[in-house]
């Protein structure tokens, strides 16, 4: 039997390794589901505030994965989301190497409606990579990606946890002002974005440096070999060193990259072409001893109660796929679901489970 975290979450085994915590899978006794589970492995007060601040962001996007619940036992603490079992992008270019132009188009616009969604809420995500964009094990079928760790994200006005001239992100994805200590902003995210499609298209980490600097001294640089022009405008206007020259929001992005699209040559069949069909296998592998897809075997839940524990907490659950194709700009922001307000804690409750949490910092003993 694995560590039961409240009476609720029961650890399986580790599946990966987040900023600031393992990751787990693990089974929900309560939603009777597995889940991945981001458990904190420091616990210095300042990455304690992080994780409160990445467990709080609850958006509801088919193209983001945010924290749905977490829990705290003790001085342990975990968040939980959906369990996406795909690998990330970094994953795919490994298997594929470069990926059709097409084939990048549906994952571009992917995360850009999941960036519009982050944005609509006023947050700045800083940290987009091939890592962090997941996808589900879809086979050969549409792919379907998802934003992920929030451990570096914020709210524009909300205070930074570093000094003003720190850096924070993964160097190679900094937008050009990120490196000249502005505050965080959206344009820098669709900065990124565009580094993201370049990669998928070259299959290798472009040099941003060098792309940066050819755009100041030379202007828009001619698309890279392989990379059809309709597509490319897209991507250098997302790639512009000038934040204001720039794409402004995430949805604007989307309507070129939908219009792109429609210039794009029609995409030969993998049988005339000779391809070997694109492919996302699950990542995770199958499960240990004990365990199968209805939860542990043989085994009655820890502690199966029918209402909500007190170091416990959720968020709304995910909702279902949804299509892609040129027309569909407008689902980056989707009209929130009625029932979605009943899905909350009330909002006592959810301020009595955080300052469970930040107990838990002030254990630490650690300034902030």
């Amino acid at each position: 039997m694995g560590e039961v975290f409240a009476g609720r979450y029961e650890l399986v085994d580790p599946i990966g390794r987040g900023g600031i915590g393992a990751v787990w899978r693990a089974w929900d006794h309560r939603r009777r589901r597995y889940v991945a589970a981001k458990v904190l492995q420091q616990s210095d007060a300042h990455t304690l505030l992080r994780f409160v601040r990445e467990q709080a962001v609850r958006i509801d996007h088919p193209h983001v994965l945010a924290p749905a619940s977490w829990a705290a036992d003790d001085d342990k603490v975990l968040f939980t989301m959906d369990l996406v079992a795909g690998g990330s992008l970094a994953h795919l270019i490994g298997d594929y190497g470069p990926l059709p132009p097409r084939y990048v188009c549906v994952l571009l616009d992917q995360l850009l409606a999941g960036l519009a969604a982050v944005h609509a809420e006023g947050i700045v995500h800083r940290d987009i990579k091939p890592a962090n964009l997941l996808l589900e094990a879809t086979g050969t079928n549409r792919p379907h990606l998802r934003v992920s760790d929030f451990g570096i994200s914020m709210r524009k006005g909300e205070p930074r946890l570093t000094e003003a001239d720190y850096v924070v992100g993964t160097p190679g994805y900094f937008a050009p002002e990120q490196l000249l200590g502005a505050e965080p902003d959206f344009p820098a995210d669709l900065f990124a974005a565009g580094l993201v499609a370049l990669y998928l298209l070259e299959g290798h980490k472009p040099d941003a440096k060098a792309l940066v600097e050819y755009f100041a001294e030379h202007g828009t640089p001619g698309a890279p070999q392989g990379v059809p022009g309709p597509l490319w405008d897209v991507l250098a206007a997302l790639l512009q060193p000038d934040p204001r020259a720039r794409f402004r929001t995430a949805t604007g992005a989307r309507k070129a990259l939908a219009a792109a699209v429609e210039l794009l040559p029609p995409a030969a069949r993998d049988d005339e072409a000779g391809a070997e069909p694109v492919e996302v296998f699950d990542q995770i592998g199958p499960l240990p001893a004990g365990f199968d897809a209805a939860g542990p075997r043989g085994r009655v839940a820890p502690g199966r109660a029918s209402g909500p524990g007190p170091a416990a907490g959720s968020g709304p659950a995910s909702p279902p796929d949804q299509e892609w194709g040129p027309a569909s700009a407008a689902e980056g922001n989707p009209e929130p679901r009625p029932a979605q307000a009943q899905q909350h804690a009330p909002a006592d409750r959810e301020s009595s489970r955080l300052n469970s949490c930040l107990r838990c910092i002030s254990r630490a003993g650690s300034r902030l």
